[in-house]
C-alpha cells in the first residue's frame, strides 16, 4: 500500500489568516440553490456492471445509452491514477476504508481549495451527465448578463424544448429579471430557462459552441455538449471528474454560489387583470408568483433522508439514459469537499445523495491520511506561472460586475428566499484580490477564492 504523501502545504485559510494582519480583508456574503433533474424518467436505462472492468469497450453505445463498463482507456487528465477503472485511493496510516455498497458508476471526491483528488472510480468514464451539464452552462453564462437585466419572453425562446424535460414555468409574452431565470435553472432545473437565457446569448447553437469552448479552457476534455440543458442527446457525455471542475470553476462567481445553495424562492407567475376588488383596482393587472423549492436532497432533506451537515449546493440531476447524477460541496472542521456521483446502480429512493454522504464522510475523516490520487487541473489560461494569481480573485466565472470585493456581509445576506439553516454560504473575499499571487505560490493550484463557510 502506497505511503501517505507528507506535505507541509498549509491551507488556504491559514496562509489568509498569516497575510490578513498585513492586508485589508473585505467579507462577502453569498448563497445559492442546487437543481434537479432534465427529464421526468427516474430510471436509468441499463444498470451499471457491479465491478470495474478493463475491457476495451465504448463509453457509449450508437442509441445514446452508456455501456456498462468503463473502457479500457480513459483520459488522464489530473494524473495517471484516475485514468485506471475501478476504486483508486492511496490510504495512509490511520486512513478509513472506502465506504462499503457504493454502486455508482463513476465518483470521484476532491479538495475543493486544494484542488487534490483523495479518491476516485472510473473518474474519466465519459457518461450522460443530465442537468448536472447545467453547472457548466451556469458557469458559461453568467458573466453575460447582470442579474437585474430584463427580458420579454417570445414564443421562439421556448423552442425545441425536449419532452418530458423538467420545466420552472416561464410564460411566453411575461417579463423575467436574469436573477429569476438562474432561480429557475438552479432550483426547478428548469430546462424552460435555460432555454430562454440561450436565446439572449444568440441562441442553443451559440450557447452549446461557447459551452464547449469553456469546457476546453477548464480542460474538461471529457466534456461533449449537444444540448444546454442536458437532456438526452446522442452523444452528449462528461464525466465525474468533469463535472467537478464545472463545480470548482462556478463556485468562484458569488452568483452562482448564492443560486447553487437557495432553499426556496418566489418566482414571477402570470400578469392577469383583476375582475374586481377595491374601488379603482377593476381592470388593473397584477402579477402572481409562486414558491419553487430546490430538488437537491442533501440541502433540504427528504423523507428518510437528512439534510447533509455543512452541504452548500451544487446540482443534481436525472435522465434515463444518465440515470441520477450529483455534485454537492461541503465545508466540515475547516475543509471544503466536492463529490461527484453519476449513476448508482442500486435504484433505492435517494441513492445518489446517500452515496455522496457517505463519501463526503469517508473524506473529511480521510483527509490528512491519504495520497491523492490526481488532482483538479487548473484551466489553461490559469496554468502557467507568468499568471499565478489571475483566476484566484474569481475570473474565471468571477460575477461579471466587479462588485464581489465590494460587498458587506451585511448587504449580501439579504438575498431573498436564500436564509436559513442549510442554505448560506459566507466567503471572505477581498483579501485574495490583494494576496493573490502569494497564495498561488504556495499551493501551486488553482484555490478557490476563500474557503466556503456555512452559516449555521
Amino acid at each position: 500500500m502506497p505511503a501517505m504523501k507528507k506535505t507541509a502545504k498549509p491551507s488556504l485559510l491559514v496562509t489568509s489568516a498569516t497575510l490578513l494582519s498585513f492586508s485589508l480583508a473585505l467579507a462577502v456574503t453569498a448563497t445559492a440553490p442546487a437543481a434537479a433533474a432534465s427529464a421526468a424518467d427516474d430510471k436509468p436505462a441499463s444498470s451499471p456492471s457491479a465491478s470495474p472492468s478493463t475491457s476495451a469497450s465504448p463509453s457509449t453505445s450508437t442509441s445514446g445509452t452508456p455501456s456498462a463498463t468503463p473502457p479500457a482507456d480513459m483520459s488522464t487528465v489530473g494524473g495517471a491514477q484516475l485514468g485506471r477503472a475501478g476504486a483508486q485511493a492511496n490510504l495512509g496510516a490511520g486512513a478509513p476504508v472506502l465506504p462499503k455498497d457504493l454502486s455508482a458508476r463513476s465518483w470521484i471526491v476532491a479538495d475543493a481549495e486544494s484542488g487534490d483528488v483523495l479518491a476516485s472510480h472510473n473518474a474519466h468514464w465519459r457518461l450522460p451527465p443530465a442537468s448536472t451539464l447545467k453547472m457548466l452552462f451556469a458557469d458559461t453564462l453568467l458573466p453575460k448578463f447582470p442579474k437585474t437585466q430584463k427580458h420579454k419572453v417570445v414564443s421562439s425562446d421556448l423552442a425545441g424544448i425536449g419532452a418530458g424535460s423538467s420545466m420552472v414555468g416561464i410564460k411566453e409574452d411575461e417579463t423575467y429579471s436574469v436573477r429569476d431565470l438562474w432561480l429557475g435553472v438552479f432550483l426547478r432545473s428548469g430546462n424552460d430557462a435555460v432555454h430562454v437565457l440561450s436565446a439572449m446569448n444568440k441562441g442553443v447553437d451559440q450557447t452549446v459552441k461557447d459551452m464547449n469552448a469553456h469546457a476546453e479552457e477548464l480542460q474538461a476534455l471529457d466534456t461533449n455538449v449537444v444540448s444546454p440543458d442536458g437532456y438526452d442527446e446522442k452523444g452528449q457525455v462528461s464525466s465525474a471528474y468533469d463535472l467537478t471542475l464545472f463545480a470548482r470553476s462556478g463556485l468562484q462567481n458569488p452568483d452562482f454560489r448564492e443560486y447553487c445553495s437557495t432553499v426556496r424562492a418566489n418566482f414571477p407567475g402570470e400578469t392577469k387583470k383583476n375582475k374586481k376588488g377595491k374601488k379603482g383596482t377593476k381592470g388593473k393587472t397584477t402579477r402572481e408568483s409562486f414558491e419553487i423549492q430546490n430538488t437537491n436532497r442533501l440541502l433540504i432533506g427528504d423523507a428518510g433522508l437528512d439534510a447533509y451537515q455543512g452541504i452548500a449546493g451544487v446540482k443534481n440531476g436525472n435522465t434515463t439514459n444518465a440515470g441520477a447524477t450529483f455534485t454537492g460541496v461541503a465545508e466540515r472542521d475547516g475543509r471544503v469537499l466536492l463529490v461527484t456521483v453519476m449513476n448508482p446502480e442500486k435504484e433505492e429512493h435517494n441513492e445518489v445523495y446517500k452515496e455522496t454522504a457517505k463519501l463526503l464522510d469517508w473524506g473529511f475523516k480521510a483527509s490528512g491520511k491519504v495520497s491523492p490520487v490526481g488532482e483538479l487541473v487548473p484551466p489553461k489560461s490559469a496554468d502557467t506561472d507568468a499568471q499565478s494569481g489571475a483566476n484566484a480573485s474569481g475570473e474565471a466565472g468571477g460575477s461579471g460586475d466587479g462588485s464581489d470585493s465590494s460587498k458587506s456581509v451585511a448587504a449580501a445576506a439579504k438575498t431573498d428566499g436564500a436564509s436559513g439553516v442549510g442554505i448560506a454560504l459566507a466567503i471572505t473575499g477581498g483579501v485574495l484580490v490583494l494576496l493573490a499571487a502569494g497564495v498561488f505560490l504556495i499551493n501551486r493550484r488553482w484555490p478557490l477564492p476563500e474557503l466556503m463557510r456555512r452559516r449555521r
